[in-house]
């Protein structure tokens, strides 16, 4: 698993886009509506470069046999208030590597990154009722509650979506 830079998530890009037209295809919730095109996703990915290379943004990817499987990302805020919090993001294994505990790797990998980084704080949204959501209830994540409608699935139905958290790293008295 390697956290990748701005020119190597240029580089992979369509290796990316492969794991998330995968993802749509599957049925993931990840934000886009199917069908998604290889070249339309290529370019989402590319688009992720320039918060890359500002700090804004993290991602890594696991290969397995030299393709790309899994990606996991961190999305870091800039306002002043919000430095000590970090969003998971883009969580995605690819449906031929799933049931092998790529994704709690994948996980694991951004929560000792983001406490390595001084991140206290975590958040991410989930699909209510998916698989994933039991991978975050397992891996220590808490549960803040549900917002009915608030995503469509890959075929434009709303579905609910469940926040949760978790703290990472020390925690920073305020002030």
């Amino acid at each position: 698993m390697s956290r990748l830079s701005a020119a190597e998530l240029l580089s992979a890009a369509d290796e990316l886009a492969d794991l998330l037209t995968d993802a749509v295809d599957g049925g993931a919730s990840v934000g886009f509506l199917a069908p998604l095109g290889r070249a339309e996703a290529a370019d989402w990915w590319r688009g992720r470069a320039e918060a890359v290379a500002a700090g804004e943004l993290a991602v890594w990817a696991a290969r397995t046999g030299g393709r790309v499987t899994g990606t996991v990302g961190l999305a870091f805020p800039g306002r002043p208030n919000s430095r000590h919090r970090a969003e998971v993001v883009k969580l995605m294994v690819h449906r031929d590597g799933r049931g092998q505990g790529l994704g709690r790797r994948l996980l694991a990998t951004a929560e000792h990154a983001a406490a390595a980084a001084g991140v206290t704080l975590l958040h991410l949204d989930t699909e209510t009722g998916s698989p994933a959501e039991s991978l975050y209830r397992s891996a220590g994540w808490t549960r803040a509650g549900a917002i009915p409608d608030y995503a469509a699935t890959p075929e434009g139905a709303l579905h609910a979506t469940t926040i949760f958290y978790k703290h990472v790293g020390p925690a920073v008295p305020p002030g």
